[in-house]
């Protein structure tokens, strides 16, 4: 069926299980079946930026590879864009980009233009189109001063900016990121998510994200979807999840001098005090503005940041409060 008159993405009971096998003495194996995905069901539409998360092993990756075609699904439908990723993974190939933030799709011994010149040709992009495409992403990506640069010589920052940029030198319909900003600076990160932000509001790019950072999800999704052991736990806001579990927000102050606890803020509780450093939990649903606001104005604040919840200890919540 067409994808656009359903979800552009859509999965529906889908499932992933390998056959392992493991020594089971010394001269006999035994084979076991491990289930990385079970059952999954979801849609997405298109131009919707949508964040994945879960816990290591969770089957984010496993879902991520079957919607490229790398993996065949041991059961279940799936589509993308009304194809069959495992059937017609060449056809599917045109319309979509992917980015492993752990593994460069990038030629490792050549500059970066020479990498996104045989990116031209695999893709069979037109010259004027490639032009236009390339000096958009270097701009908006910083890539200029790196162009003919080796890859092997690129920080992690600047190599996961150069993925970026070649996976959509061929203007895929769909973006698939896994841990696009793992091992970046603020500043690095700041700039990814900038550019995630325009090239979907200016193309409609559908975008799955997965990551570790729920700083990506808070600036990009307004949806995000929970796996765990493989099933789907949770799709909707991110606020609705931090409501679900009650998650918390630590607020890091430095003072100028050991002080007493600060616990005169409403809508914080003091829950360590190391020397002049204090950390107060908040809820992850709530503004921090209000509570920085009130600690400067009564305390000798000297320097303050916020500490997102990890992934595993939003999950963990999410489960206590259900």
């Amino acid at each position: 069926m067409d994808g656009d008159r359903r979800g552009f993405i859509e999965l529906d009971g889908v499932e992933k299980v390998f056959s392992v096998r493991r020594r089971a003495g010394l001269l006999r194996r035994e084979r076991r079946e491990v289930r990385a995905v079970g059952g999954i069901s979801f849609r997405i539409e298109r131009g919707e930026m949508v964040g994945y998360i879960g816990p290591n092993g969770a089957g984010k990756s496993t879902t991520i590879k079957m919607l490229t075609g790398i993996l065949v699904p041991s059961g279940g439908r799936l589509r993308v864009a009304g194809i069959d990723p495992a059937r017609e993974r060449t056809r599917l190939a045109q319309r979509i980009g992917v980015v492993f933030g752990q593994r460069t799709t990038l030629w490792w011994d050549l500059p970066l233009r020479d990498s996104y010149a045989l990116v031209r040709r695999m893709y069979r992009i037109p010259p004027a189109r490639f032009r236009a495409n390339l000096d958009r992403c270097v701009e908006l990506l910083d890539l200029g001063p790196l162009l003919e640069v080796p890859v092997r010589q690129l920080s992690l920052g600047q190599r996961m900016r150069g993925d970026i940029a070649a996976a959509l030198l061929h203007d895929p319909e769909v973006l698939y990121l896994d841990e696009p900003t793992i091992g970046l600076d603020v500043v690095s990160k700041a700039s990814v998510r900038g550019f995630l932000r325009e090239i979907n509001a200016e193309r409609g790019t559908t975008v799955l994200l997965t990551t570790h950072d729920l700083t990506d999800i808070e600036q990009l999704c307004r949806r995000v979807m929970v796996i765990d052991h493989g099933r789907l736990v949770y799709d909707g806001a991110l606020d609705g999840l931090h409501a679900l579990g009650r998650s918390e927000r630590m607020l890091v102050v430095d003072l100028e001098r050991e002080h007493p606890p600060i616990d005169t803020v409403a809508g914080a509780r003091v829950v360590r005090v190391e020397g002049p450093r204090q950390w107060l939990a908040f809820p992850a649903t709530a503004s921090a503005a209000p509570l920085v606001a009130a600690i400067a104005d009564g305390y000798p604040l000297v320097d303050l940041s916020v500490r997102e919840p990890d992934i595993e200890d939003v999950i963990a919540a999410m489960y206590a409060g259900r």
